[in-house]
């Protein structure tokens, strides 16, 4: 087992993650859980898919607080919100605008759709047509929509979160593999335990919580934090392990997909994520850990069945982790 070395200037934290924007980080997060009780782990996640610029996949029963989540990740950051209501009969159009004509002109008014929203709830997502979740899958790859031959710039930043219910498939359309891997995570809410469900009970009387979310940050903060995600340290050491990790779902007897490079820059990213919300300037390996599930369960093909796995704690998060304990550990 090899070591990292650290010294006193590779443990520093660097100023935006000490003091005021760590404060902030942390208002943030507190946030997101005034209105998701006893969900810390969750809204980390969130905020995590939010500074790497990832979008993210809530898989879950109906009930849980998906919608509640985005809704209160958006407040926070005092950013616009859009929720999209996934149906079969969901046009493209319906998502990124049209052209409407002017009579009193005599032109064509474009009409921007609910996709030009920093962040995006696509609610039920696997609902909706191919051709519609192919329009999606250009906003999330590119950050643009291209409509009646145009092409769009999105708002910065820009997110999806996609929710979708796992155990009822009637109506559904799988989402396919290369849309999968556009999402930087899949996380579930899960059920509250006892204490937090008897506290939203008691203070059911006292009104909707999501109204009394403030701002943690400013749209300008997020983006300056957004930016610092990149500079945070990743020693090569921890290159190497998550890079083992990776090489090991490729030839591994319980996939038949292993992990893209584009999910190896996921969790790369996703790490220096975790790190910054936790006041450091360098990643360490509990850091990648924490987020080989969330960021690659979703990714891989399980060996004998169609399609990735459905649930993140199910049969491809437990390979993973088989993966993860053969692994060594850099300290």
């Amino acid at each position: 087992m090899r070591e990292i070395s650290t010294d006193s200037d590779s443990a520093a934290v660097s100023p935006v993650g000490s003091s005021e924007f760590a404060a902030k980080l942390k208002r943030l997060e507190k946030g997101v859980v005034t209105v998701l009780k006893g969900k810390e782990d969750v809204a980390r996640l969130a905020v995590v898919a939010l500074l790497s610029r990832g979008h993210l996949l809530i898989e879950d029963v109906p009930g849980i607080g998906k919608t509640t989540l985005a809704n209160a990740l958006a407040r926070s950051v005092g950013l616009s919100f859009q929720r999209i209501q996934f149906t079969s009969d969901l046009l493209p159009s319906d998502l990124t605008g049209l052209s409407i004509f002017n009579q009193r002109s005599g032109d064509f008014d474009w009409r921007p759709g609910p996709i030009f929203s920093n962040i995006v709830l696509a609610d039920e997502i696997n609902r909706a047509t191919p051709k519609t979740q192919s329009a999606l899958l250009e906003a999330m790859a590119e950050r643009q929509v291209t409509s009646e031959g145009v092409t769009r710039v999105l708002p910065d930043p820009f997110m999806v979160i996609a929710t979708q219910n796992p155990t009822e498939h009637h109506g559904t359309y799988p989402l396919p593999e290369s849309q999968l891997d556009r999402f930087a995570m899949r996380i579930g809410i899960g059920y509250p335990d006892l204490e937090s469900e008897r506290e939203m009970l008691r203070t059911r009387d006292s009104g909707d919580k999501i109204h009394v979310v403030e701002s943690a940050l400013s749209p300008t903060d997020l983006r300056q934090l957004q930016s610092r995600v990149a500079d945070v340290r990743f020693a090569d050491e921890l290159v190497s392990y998550l890079l083992e990790i990776v090489d090991r779902t490729r030839n591994s007897d319980d996939f038949e997909v292993g992990i893209s490079p584009r999910g190896s820059l996921s969790l790369h990213r996703c790490a220096q994520a975790m790190a910054l919300t936790e006041g450091r300037d360098f990643c360490i390996a509990d850091d990648v850990k924490r987020l080989v599930v969330p960021v690659f369960a979703h990714r891989v093909k399980m060996s004998g069945r169609s399609g990735s796995i459905s649930s993140a704690s199910g049969g491809a998060g437990d390979a993973l982790l088989r993966i993860l304990d053969t692994v060594p550990v850099p300290v």
